[in-house]
């Protein structure tokens, strides 16, 4: 074998290595495009939902629902007391006209199977009266955060309605409580807030595929 017939194989090899590199980044490629593109479509179907169901509410429960579908409740002095997770009466009967429809959204055929996590939030604001030091001012928002999560999450799923009662393994498996102190302040007195949010598992994927490039 001549060497020009030796260079000529290794250019033929090189060559379908290199076309087999483009098929498998072109294939990648794709995989994520429709990745992001069933992200996208069950994200903004999702906040149609919410919106549809909700819209008339949110008002008069000073609320409002976010484009990654984030349903908040404002009004602090109807939530809680100051300093305190008990839930005041207000928001317990906020809570039992808004929950069982939000469970018969996110349960439904179309997003219960995609649906990663629904999370309870606490958040407060970055002041307490009575700490000595920094340390303690986060160390007792952090609790109450905590605390008042897990009040609106169990008060939630003990709500008397066949839409919650029917759906309660579900909700074992996939709601959550976090409290979250201070870590996303909002301006003025909006940090004082619950927050309702889901995440998608076409989120999650997203993020593993950010994560590996």
């Amino acid at each position: 074998m001549s060497i020009s017939d030796m260079m000529s194989g290794l250019m033929l090899v090189f060559l379908f290595i290199a076309i087999g590199f483009m098929m498998e980044v072109d294939a990648d490629k794709r995989k994520m495009q429709d990745v992001a593109r069933t992200y996208r479509d069950d994200k903004v179907d999702l906040n149609e939902a919410l919106f549809s169901a909700f819209e008339s509410d949110l008002n008069s429960w000073n609320a409002t629902i976010t484009k990654d579908n984030r349903v908040v409740f404002h009004a602090p002095e109807l939530l809680f007391d100051v300093s305190q997770s008990s839930i005041n009466a207000p928001f317990k009967t906020i809570l039992n006209a808004f929950f069982p429809r939000f469970v018969a959204i996110v349960t439904s055929e179309r997003y219960k199977d995609e649906i990663q996590e629904i999370r309870v939030e606490g958040h407060t604001s970055k002041t307490w009266a009575s700490a000595a030091s920094p340390e303690a001012v986060y160390l007792n928002n952090m609790k109450l955060s905590q605390d008042r999560a897990y009040e609106v999450l169990s008060y939630c799923f003990r709500i008397d309605d066949d839409e919650v009662i029917k759906n309660r393994a579900w909700l074992e498996a996939h709601l959550r409580a976090n409290g979250m102190a201070y870590a996303k302040l909002l301006e003025g007195n909006y940090s004082r807030r619950v927050e309702f949010t889901v995440q998608l598992k076409s989120e999650e994927a997203v993020d593993t595929i950010l994560e590996m490039r």
